[in-house]
């Protein structure tokens, strides 16, 4: 027989009642030799095992918790009140007591120990494991007894998790192949395991460390599967913090190991940093569980008592996803034109994120073939493509502002030299990968892979304008993060919060526009105070993620001189944007209306007399739209003028006669 097949089944049943009606004749033979008064009570007989393989559920109940006889008959005894209203007469009458149609510690006694106290080390099992519940009374003997709800239903033969834990329950992607890096980790936690139970030593706490938890619970998977065990997931922060609860949840935690195996997997990432207590409270709870544990955290923690083995799950490298793609797309990959080379060389994306792109893209491929008349507006390297920025938009749409860009290089006014910088600047990410992965030079060194650019220029000089042109350029998104708003005075803040921004962007290949970069990025000061130490530590970390980001990173300033020096050598392209001259300015002035517009009467070289930016130029374009459109007139010089004198009177400066000089 194996087990859970029917013959087992019924065998296993079978037993179980022999072992009830055991206890419950032991209990009718009380009742009456009660009634005979005063004949010494016959002890139960002992129970013979089952012979069964595996054993019975409830030997296996025994093993699992080092169960006496007495500790399992009070068990039976419990079992018995839940299963057959009968017990209840029957329980009244062995205690010779009407009033106590329930099982209790001095009936349990009586019937299974012959009113031998050793007995009640047994009980204390039971309480210990939580397995039976002790009921109000006025003593210990007299208080109900009742079997613990969950354990009743894992007797009858039910895998469940116990209901207590189940609401605290995260649940598991399905089970995928893995890629051989993360193949390579979870076979070395299965040798991990193996090597602890062969030695009979406590198995070490596992960590597994990265921005992709769906990349670690794959892994977790597959260790566990390999050796016939089952992962549990629980959110760390919404464990109990009072210290009963917090031994509830142990117990609990506990148990399911003995009686299911299962392997406890804390999701330690929702833990709030800056609430330590919280954290030490978690940190009591890891080293007291007596199992197999698993973390899955962004970043690795501290380690106690127990021993950590820690691993880095990063997403799979640019040859994996390549050969993941390949195998997701089918024959759909000879439609792509060569696309897949492009999709890693920019996006780093996980292999469960591939597969559920390619699969999105095979149905909406076979509904283009059955249905004849839709025609796909974009071809199917294109679709593909959208797709995989849309992947990573919902992690950054949470920390920074997506900027829609329609903008191209005739947008953008700049003297010839900046606009070359630009163009490199795009080669650069677009060939990236040829350069570091096939021609060798990220062999070379790890240092320096990332593209960090500087634009440096006065306000509306077009810095903005020419990160959305070179994301339109390389058809990728661009995120603008106000680091005015990430700077946090409390100490290790920062930090934190540029972590989610690069851990968030990782995947999408976007480009991140930092705008205000003086705000993090001046000249480091002498350290004189912890604060200016950490000052310092805030931009060295800034350099380190931005040194390993895969994207292009662009910082803005105003003021470049007040860059440190030491940080400028770290950017690969700077770019200065100067305040447009006239020529500059009326061709700025030339491209500034769209083509839906109606204008009348433009002088752009008049215009173009302006001392103003860009960004002010625009202002003043889009002002006198609106001016004109409510006089139901098309656009024309004296809704220009209105606009100029409004924007100057923001920039607190006078409108001259001879910038206007003809106008109207």
């Amino acid at each position: 027989m194996q087990w859970g097949d029917a013959e087992w089944q019924e065998a296993n049943w079978l037993y179980f009642t022999q072992a009830l009606q055991r206890v419950k004749q032991t209990l009718l033979n009380l009742g009456q030799q009660l009634e005979s008064q005063g004949l010494t009570p016959k002890l139960i007989a002992p129970l013979p095992p089952s012979e069964l393989s595996p054993p019975s559920y409830l030997e296996q109940i025994c093993t699992a918790f080092n169960l006496s006889p007495f500790a399992r008959d009070v068990l039976l005894l419990c079992v018995g009140m839940e299963l057959d209203r009968e017990w209840e007469s029957i329980c009244a009458l062995a205690q010779g007591n009407q009033s106590r149609p329930y099982p209790t510690l001095g009936l349990a006694l009586t019937c299974f120990a012959g009113s031998d106290w050793t007995g009640f080390l047994g009980f204390r099992t039971l309480q210990d494991w939580h397995l039976i519940e002790v009921g109000i009374g006025t003593a210990l003997s007299t208080q109900p007894l009742s079997i613990d709800p969950h354990l009743l239903q894992v007797l009858l033969g039910d895998s469940e998790v116990d209901p207590r834990l189940k609401s605290l329950a995260l649940p598991f992607p399905y089970p995928t192949e893995l890629v051989s890096s993360h193949q390579a980790i979870a076979d070395q936690i299965i040798q991990v395991w193996w090597q602890a139970s062969q030695l009979q030593q406590s198995i070490p706490i596992i960590q597994l460390c990265g921005p992709d938890m769906v990349n670690q619970q794959s892994i977790v998977l597959a260790a566990c599967e390999h050796i016939g065990l089952w992962p549990f997931g629980l959110a760390a922060e919404a464990l109990p913090a009072d210290q009963f609860g917090s031994q509830l949840i142990q117990t609990l935690l506990e148990r399911e190991w003995q009686l299911h195996h299962r392997v406890i997997v804390l999701h330690c990432d929702g833990l709030d940093d800056a609430l330590k207590e919280q954290d030490r409270r978690l940190a009591g709870l890891i080293d007291r569980l007596a199992l197999p544990l698993i973390l899955l955290s962004r970043t690795r923690r501290p380690q106690h008592l127990r021993l950590i083995v820690t691993h880095e799950v990063g997403a799979p490298d640019p040859q994996e996803q390549h050969q993941v793609w390949e195998q997701s797309l089918g024959e759909l990959t000879t439609q792509l034109n060569g696309q897949v080379e492009a999709l890693v060389s920019h996006f780093n994306l996980s292999a469960s994120k591939i597969r559920e792109i390619s699969h999105q893209f095979r149905l909406q491929s076979l509904a283009d073939k059955t249905t004849a008349e839709v025609k796909t507006p974009h071809s199917p390297d294109v679709i593909l493509w959208q797709a995989c920025r849309q992947q990573a938009r919902p992690r950054l749409d949470e920390l920074a502002q997506r900027i829609e860009s329609n903008s191209a290089w005739e947008d953008l006014v700049l003297p010839e030299k900046e606009q070359q910088v630009l163009k490199d600047i795009v080669v650069h990410v677009r060939q990236r990968r040829q350069v570091y992965e096939q021609w060798g030079f990220q062999d070379k060194s790890q240092r320096g892979l990332g593209i960090a650019a500087l634009f440096a220029g006065a306000s509306g000089t077009g810095k903005t304008l020419a990160a959305e042109v070179l994301a339109n350029t390389l058809q990728l998104d661009v995120y603008r993060i106000d680091l005015s708003s990430v700077v946090s005075k409390y100490i290790g803040e920062t930090e934190k919060n540029l972590r989610r921004v690069f851990d968030a962007a990782e995947g999408g290949g976007v480009i991140l526009l930092f705008d205000e970069a003086d705000a993090l990025f001046g000249k480091r000061s002498e350290v004189k105070d912890s604060h200016d130490r950490h000052a310092n530590i805030e931009v060295s970390y800034l350099l380190q993620r931005m040194e390993a980001y895969r994207g292009l990173a662009i910082l803005t300033t105003n003021l470049k001189g007040s860059l440190d020096q030491a940080f400028l050598r770290r950017i690969r392209f700077i770019v200065q944007f100067p305040f447009p001259d006239a020529k500059q300015r009326a061709e700025i002035w030339q491209h500034i209306f769209p083509q839906q517009t109606p204008t009348q009467g433009l002088d752009v070289k008049k215009l173009a007399k302006l001392s103003v930016s860009g960004g002010n130029i625009r202002n003043i374009a889009l002002n006198a739209a609106f001016l004109a459109a409510d006089e139901e007139q098309p656009v024309g010089m004296q809704h220009l003028l209105q606009a100029a004198r409004s924007e100057y009177v923001k920039l607190e400066r006078p409108l001259t006669d001879a910038e206007v000089k003809g106008w109207v």
